[in-house]
C-alpha cells in the first residue's frame, strides 16, 4: 500500500505536461488519500488505539473527500458553488483533524495535569492569533476584498490555528520521538497542511495559481499523503504511540513552549505600538516593557529548571524518581556506551516509613560505585543503572553485593538484572529488567533473576492489555452486576454485591481476574474503582427510594487503599447520591491491608461513620488471628475454596466452622461464597453461617433484575 500512495506525488508533476488533465489527478489524489486515510483511522479506533480522537480524524478525512470531489469539480470548470463548498470544506476537515488530535490528551489526562495541558494550548493558542492576525490578516483586504477572499483569510487562519495547536499539544506530551514513528508522520503532514493554506492565502491575489500550481499541489499532495500514512502505519503495528505517550517524556526545550508564546505575542504588540505610533513616544514604554519582558522570561528559565531537578528526584530519599533514571538511561544510550539495570523489589514498609526508604536507599548507594546511578521506581521499587557494565557477569556481581548488604541489614529484596544488547531502547532495559524482577520476587528467598527474552511474553500480554484499558471508563465498556446476598435462613435477598465486568469491542469479554491485576499495576484501576463506587452507591440508594432496605457490597483493591483520600472520596459519593452509610459495605482482601497507618486507618473513618467492612478471601492470606482482632471488620466472607470442601463431612466441614466460630466470637457477620447445591446451603446454615451468595441463588445480574427478584420474594410471601 505504501508505494502506491508514494507515487502520487510523481504523478502530481507528470499531469503538468497536460495542464487540461491536472484538475483531474489533484482532485483523484486528494479523494483517494482523504478516503484511505478516513478508512485506516476508523481501523485504528477499532483496535481500541486512542479509539475517540481516530473516529473524529476519520470524519474529518471523510469531510476531505467532499472537499477534493468539489475542488475538481470547480477546477474543471464547473459552477461557483463547488469552490465554496470545496473551501468550506477544507476549513472544517482541517478544524476537526486539529480537535481530533487535542481531545486525545484531554481524555486521558485529568485534575490538575488536564488545567495544565488546557492553559498551555491556550498560552499557545493565544500566540498564534497575534501572529496570524499581524500576518495574515490585511484589513484594507477584509474591507475591500470580495467575499471569496474573506472567506480564505478568515476560515483558514482558524484551521491552521487548531493544527497548530494539535502540533503542540503533540510536543508539550513527548510523543514525538522517531522520524518514523507514526505520530511524528502525522505531525509532520499537519506542518504541510499549514505550510500549503499559507501558500494559498498569500497567493489569493494572484487567483487559483497558488493553489493549483506545481508548488502548490505538491505540497497539498504531499500533506495528505503523510496525514494518511500515519494511520495506515498504526493500523499495521508501526510504532505505538500510546506506549510512547506513557513511557516517554518531552525533549528539554518543549517545556519553554508556552514561554516563547508569551514573548511572540508580547513583541509583536511591540511592534504594532512602534510602527502604528512612533519610536520616539513609546520608546520609554517600549525600552521598559522588553527588560521586563526578559527579567520574566528569565525568572521563568530559572523556575523551569528547578522544577526539573525537582521533578527528577524522589522528594523522601533524595535518589532519582523514574523520570530520572529515563533521563540517565537516554544519556548512556546517547553516548553509545554499555550499561546493564537492577530493578530491586523491597519487602517491607519501605512504601511508607521514610526511615526504611532512607535506609534502603543508603543501603543501595553503598552497594555500587559513585557514577551508578541509583533511582527510586516505586513506593516499594528501586533501580540501578549500572554504567560500563557490558555482560551479565558484571551486572550480577553489583546484584549479588546488594542482596549481601540486604540481608546484613534483615531487609529482604528480589533483584532483577537486565543486560542493554546493541540497539536496544534504554525504555526496553529498565522494563526487562522489571520483568526480571517480578520473577525474583515471586521466589522464596532473596535472589537475583537475569532477563531472558522468554520472559516477555507474559510481559507483552500485559502490556497490550494496560494499553486497551487505557480510556476504556471513557468509552463506557464496562459495566456492573450485582450478585445477591441471601440470608440463609429465610433465602430473602438483603444485599447484593457490586461485579466490575469489561466486554472489550475487539478482545470480548475479559475476565476480571485478568484484567483487574493488570489494571491495579498501572494505576487504572484508582479511576476505574471509583466508578464503580458511584455506580453501585447510586443504584442503592434507588433500591431504598423504592423501599427496598437492601444494602451494596463494593470491593476495593489495595492500589485504592493506599490513595489517603479513600475515606473522604467515599463520603462524598455517598452524600451526593443520598444513600445512608449503613447501605454501603466495603470489601478488601485481609492480604491487601498491610499498614496500619494509612489503609486500616481509613476504614477506621469509614466504620466509624456507618459504613459496614467486611473482609473478603478470609483464610486464604497472611494475616494472623491477632492482627484481625485490630481491624475495624464487621463482616468475614468465607472462600468459596472452603465452601466447595463441604460435603456433608467433619473433615470437609472444619475450616468454614471454624471461620464461623471466630465470627460468633468476634461478633461479626459471615457470608459463604460460591454456594452451588442446596446441600452446601443448608449445612453452611446448620453451622452457623447467616448468608450466602452463589449461583444457587443467582448469577450476576443488571441492576432491575435485582429489583425484579426482590419484588418475585414479595409476592411469594403475600
Amino acid at each position: 500500500m505504501l508505494l502506491p500512495l508514494v507515487a502520487f506525488l510523481p504523478l502530481q508533476v507528470a499531469a503538468w505536461a497536460h495542464p487540461g488533465w491536472y484538475p483531474v489527478i489533484l482532485g483523484l489524489s486528494l479523494a483517494v488519500l482523504d478516503g484511505a486515510g478516513a478508512y485506516y483511522l476508523t481501523r485504528v479506533a477499532r483496535l481500541g488505539l486512542n479509539a475517540v480522537p481516530c473516529r473524529i480524524g476519520a470524519v474529518a478525512r471523510g469531510v476531505g473527500v467532499c472537499n477534493a470531489v468539489s475542488l475538481m469539480g470547480w477546477l474543471a470548470g464547473g459552477p461557483t458553488f463547488l469552490w465554496w463548498i470545496a473551501v468550506a470544506t477544507h476549513i472544517s476537515g482541517m478544524a476537526l483533524l486539529g480537535l481530533a488530535t487535542l481531545i486525545g490528551p484531554l481524555l486521558r489526562l485529568s485534575g490538575p495535569h488536564r488545567q495544565a495541558f488546557v492553559a498551555e494550548m491556550v498560552a499557545i493558542g493565544a500566540a498564534a492569533v497575534m501572529l496570524i492576525w499581524f500576518v495574515g490578516l490585511d484589513p484594507d483586504l477584509l474591507r475591500d476584498g470580495s467575499g471569496k477572499e474573506w472567506l480564505i483569510l478568515i476560515g483558514l487562519p482558524i484551521a491552521d490555528l487548531m493544527l497548530a495547536m494539535a502540533i503542540a499539544a503533540m510536543l508539550l506530551r513527548g510523543v514525538v520521538g522517531h522520524w518514523r514513528d507514526p505520530i511524528t508522520i502525522l505531525v509532520a503532514g499537519m506542518a504541510l497542511a499549514i505550510l500549503a493554506d499559507t501558500n494559498w492565502a498569500v497567493g489569493l491575489p494572484g487567483g487559483t495559481a497558488s493553489l493549483v500550481g506545481p508548488f502548490g499541489g505538491v505540497l497539498v499532495v504531499s500533506a495528505h499523503l503523510l496525514l494518511t500514512l500515519s494511520p495506515l502505519m498504526s493500523a499495521s503495528g508501526v510504532g505505538s504511540t500510546t506506549d510512547r505517550a506513557r513511557r516517554a517524556g518531552p525533549p528539554g526545550w518543549v517545556a519553554y513552549l508556552p514561554l516563547a508564546a508569551l514573548v511572540t505575542g508580547v513583541a509583536l504588540l511591540l511592534v504594532v505600538i512602534v510602527t502604528v505610533s512612533g519610536w520616539l513616544r513609546w520608546s520609554g514604554l517600549v525600552v521598559a516593557t522588553v527588560v521586563m519582558i526578559i527579567a520574566v522570561a528569565f525568572r521563568q528559565w530559572l523556575a523551569l529548571r528547578a522544577s526539573r531537578a525537582l521533578a527528577g528526584r524522589d522528594p523522601v530519599t533524595g535518589l532519582a524518581n523514574r523520570a530520572g533514571m529515563k533521563e540517565a538511561l537516554a544519556r548512556v544510550v546517547r553516548e553509545r556506551d554499555p550499561f546493564a539495570v537492577l530493578a530491586i523489589s523491597v519487602a517491607g514498609p519501605v512504601a511508607t516509613d521514610p526511615a526504611a526508604s532512607h535506609a534502603v536507599a543508603a543501603l543501595l548507594r553503598a552497594g555500587v560505585r559513585s557514577e551508578d546511578v541509583v533511582a527510586r521506581l516505586g513506593p516499594d521499587t528501586f533501580g540501578v543503572l549500572l554504567s560500563e557494565a557490558g555482560t551479565a557477569a558484571e551486572a550480577t556481581v553489583a546484584a549479588q553485593r546488594i542482596l549481601a548488604a540486604a540481608g546484613d541489614a534483615e531487609v529482604r529484596c528480589g533483584v532483577g538484572v537486565a543486560v542493554a544488547r546493541v540497539g536496544e531502547p534504554a525504555k526496553t532495559v529498565l522494563r526487562n529488567a522489571e520483568i526480571a524482577m517480578n520473577h525474583a520476587a515471586r521466589a522464596a528467598t532473596a535472589t537475583f533473576v537475569v532477563h531472558e527474552p522468554s520472559m516477555n511474553d507474559r510481559r507483552a500480554a500485559d502490556a497490550a492489555l494496560a494499553e486497551a484499558l487505557e480510556g476504556a471508563l471513557q468509552r463506557a465498556e464496562f459495566t456492573v452486576l450485582y450478585q445477591p446476598i441471601v440470608d440463609l435462613a429465610s433465602g430473602r435477598v438483603v444485599a447484593a454485591e457490586a461485579l466490575l465486568r469489561w466486554n472489550h469491542p475487539l478482545l470480548g469479554a475479559v475476565p476480571p481476574a485478568t484484567f483487574i491485576p493488570v489494571a491495579e499495576r498501572s494505576g487504572e484501576i484508582v479511576g476505574i474503582g471509583r466508578w464503580v463506587l458511584e455506580q453501585a452507591v447510586d443504584e442503592v440508594a434507588r433500591w431504598r427510594r423504592a423501599g427496598l432496605p437492601l444494602s451494596v457490597t463494593v470491593n476495593v483493591s489495595p492500589r485504592q487503599l493506599r490513595e489517603p483520600q479513600l475515606a473522604r472520596d467515599v463520603l462524598a459519593v455517598l452524600a451526593r447520591a443520598g444513600a445512608p452509610p449503613e447501605s454501603l459495605v466495603v470489601e478488601v482482601t485481609e492480604s491487601a491491608m498491610v499498614d496500619e497507618a494509612v489503609e486500616i486507618a481509613a476504614l477506621r473513618r469509614l466504620r466509624a461513620e456507618g459504613v459496614r467492612i467486611a473482609i473478603d478471601d478470609f483464610g486464604t492470606g497472611y494475616s494472623s488471628l491477632q492482627y484481625l482482632t485490630r481491624l475495624p471488620v464487621d463482616v468475614l466472607k468465607i472462600d468459596r475454596s472452603f465452601v466447595a470442601q463441604l460435603d456433608g463431612t467433619a473433615e470437609g466441614a472444619a475450616i468454614a466452622e471454624a471461620v464461623i466460630r471466630l465470627a460468633q466470637i468476634l461478633r461479626l457477620t459471615t457470608v459463604a461464597e460460591g454456594i452451588e447445591t442446596e446441600r452446601q446451603a443448608a449445612e453452611l446454615l446448620d453451622l452457623g453461617s447467616e448468608r450466602g451468595q452463589g449461583y444457587l441463588f443467582s448469577r450476576p445480574v443488571a441492576p432491575e433484575q435485582i429489583l425484579a427478584l426482590v419484588r418475585a420474594e414479595e409476592d411469594v410471601a403475600a
